[in-house]
């Protein structure tokens, strides 16, 4: 005699009110009216005895043998065959037949999912009836199989499984195609053991189109931000009913190609849904968050000429990004985005999100540090414009300094003696590489890292022998010890004051002459590009005199020049 295993499993109890079997000495319950292949149904009774094998033991559905999970002296559980029909339900044992009702078998059926249209990734909703409470074991190598959807004939493992309801995401693997439930069932051998491969009561199918993905970078900025969407089938070219929509309102297209959109927040824009309309269809493929610029602080409050004015805050957007100009949108040297300093355009060094650092302009005044971003509202069509105009940040209030020279000492020394000059308004000390400077302002002010602003408490490494704070001896630039904005320290130099002889001899005489401190910077254009010639701010400190002092012996000369024979 053959002994079953009891295949454990949680009995899965389907709603609806129970039936008694007509007819014998005991009723038989079953746990549902109606089931489909492969749900576990219950048969609840009295005289079931205990279980011997499986030919002497059995259930049948209309006839077809059923899968039985557990058998006990009161309670059965089987499995609803694949191959089963609606018809009365038996136990058979041994030559005695129990009958136990009327079961109906039933199919999945998907009423709609939601949405129809979806991109990779997306959440799928399937309503419909007939699912089973359960998709049953993850393990697909389960000896009952698993029920499951498939998209596009792709198998997805469920999120939520109802009755009524189950979410999939949809992967990335799948295509368009129709979408069907899947409840596996699988039925007893021929001899009655476990079990017959495994089938599939398959629901019916509902066409579902898949869409390539669309990534929008930036999702926030403020108007004027350049927004670039990346995908697939845009369109070679934007079409006439082609646009992209934030939070209702149309935006400029700067460029449309089949792979890349690239638009600009247009002026007056209000946060709210990013929509792009391609090909006869609409779809929301982001959010996107309208800021507006704010300023928190700018540094320093005062300074002369060529001064870096810090300033800082939020949603000051990118400077490469313009909505004046469509279709040339790298073109940004027309001062579109710019700063101002009492109305005097500065010259712009950094432009992030966050912080904005600019040249204080040679023409500049004392008044307000505005930021100005530009941006528009295009035309019916997309194309620019039906208005143009700026968004305009108060930043604060900027003075305008002068440098004064009060003393210096002493008037005369020898080369690299020390020399201090005091007064106000001497600012802070740059050394930068200019060159690379007005490159930047020529395309764009991109930062470069090659490009850094240093001052000599702060480090020790200079960029570039380009200065634009300077002291002069008689026309020659002095090493510069420390700069404040009240004090500068400086060492008498020896570049270009004297020249050395073939023999050693010194000529050229250390004369008299003025010490000089001198500021430079730039002006931005008036067409709004960069910029003009370095123009200098000087302020003399009164004559020195270079005394014949810490000069080197003629030995030094004989012995290190060149044309000197050292092996003599």
């Amino acid at each position: 005699m053959t002994t079953l295993r009891i295949l454990v499993s949680a009995a899965i109890l389907f709603s609806g009110a129970a039936v008694s079997a007509q007819g014998g000495t005991a009723a038989i319950e079953l746990s549902s009216r109606s089931a489909t292949p492969g749900a576990t149904l219950s048969l609840s009774g009295k005289g079931f005895g205990n279980f011997k094998s499986v030919q002497t033991n059995k259930v049948t559905v209309n006839g077809v043998p059923a899968l039985v999970q557990r058998w006990e002296s009161d309670l059965i559980e089987v499995k609803v065959p694949f191959k089963a029909t609606s018809g009365s339900v038996e136990v058979v044992i041994g030559k005695k037949k129990m009958p136990a009702g009327t079961l109906t078998i039933v199919k999945p059926h998907i009423e709609s999912i939601t949405p129809t249209e979806a991109e990779r990734g997306t959440v799928l909703q399937i309503t419909g009836r007939n699912f089973g409470v359960t998709a049953g074991a993850r393990d697909p190598n389960t000896m009952f199989g698993v029920n499951d959807v498939l998209v596009g004939g792709v198998v997805v493992r469920p999120r939520r499984w109802k009755d009524d309801k189950i979410e999939v995401e949809i992967p990335a693997n799948a295509a368009s195609g129709d979408v069907v439930v899947r409840l596996a069932s699988s039925d007893p051998s021929p001899d009655g053991s476990c079990c017959a491969p495994v089938e599939y009561v398959v629901s019916n199918a509902v066409p579902l189109a898949l869409i390539p993905s669309v990534r929008v970078d930036p999702t926030s900025g403020p108007a004027g931000t350049k927004v670039v969407l990346f995908g697939q089938g845009f369109g070679a070219s934007k079409g006439a009913s082609d646009a992209v929509l934030i939070g209702g309102q149309p935006t400029t297209v700067a460029q449309w190609k089949d792979d890349v959109i690239v638009v600009h927040v247009p002026l007056g824009a209000e946060s709210g849904p990013l929509v792009l309309k391609s090909q006869g269809r609409q779809r929301t493929v982001a959010n996107f968050t309208v800021h507006v610029p704010k300023t928190t602080t700018i540094s320093p409050a005062s300074g002369p000429i060529g001064t870096l004015l810090r300033i800082n805050g939020e949603h000051f957007g990118f400077y490469s990004e313009s909505g004046s100009t469509p279709y040339s949108f790298m073109d940004f040297n027309k001062g579109e985005n710019r700063v101002e300093i009492g109305g005097v355009q500065a010259v712009i060094y950094r432009w992030n999100d966050d912080r904005i650092d600019v040249w204080v302009p040679f023409s500049a005044k004392s008044g307000k540090v505005v930021i100005y971003r530009s941006a528009n509202k295009p035309n019916l069509d997309g194309s620019c414009c039906a208005e143009r105009g700026v968004l305009a940040t108060d930043a604060g209030d900027f003075s305008l300094v002068t440098p004064v020279i009060e003393s210096y000492e002493p008037k005369s020394a020898g080369l690299d003696a020390m020399v201090t000059i005091k007064g106000k308004g001497f600012g802070t000390f740059l050394k930068t590489a200019e060159h690379t400077e007005l490159r930047l302002s020529q395309k764009a002010y991109k930062r470069r890292s090659d490009v850094e602003i240093n001052e000599p408490d702060a480090s020790s490494t200079v960029v570039s022998n380009v200065s634009r704070t300077e002291v002069l001896f008689n026309g020659a630039a002095a090493m510069v010890q420390s700069w404040t904005d009240t004090e500068i320290v400086v060492k008498v130099p020896h570049r270009n004051l004297y020249g050395i002889g073939k023999r050693g001899e010194f000529f050229d005489n250390l004369a008299s002459g003025p010490l000089v401190v001198r500021r430079g910077s730039w002006d931005v254009l008036p067409d709004g590009t960069c910029c003009s010639p370095k123009q200098w701010l000087t302020r003399e400190a009164g004559q020195f005199t270079i005394e014949a002092k810490g000069l080197p012996d003629t030995g030094y000369w004989n012995n290190n020049r060149p044309d000197a024979d050292t092996n003599q």
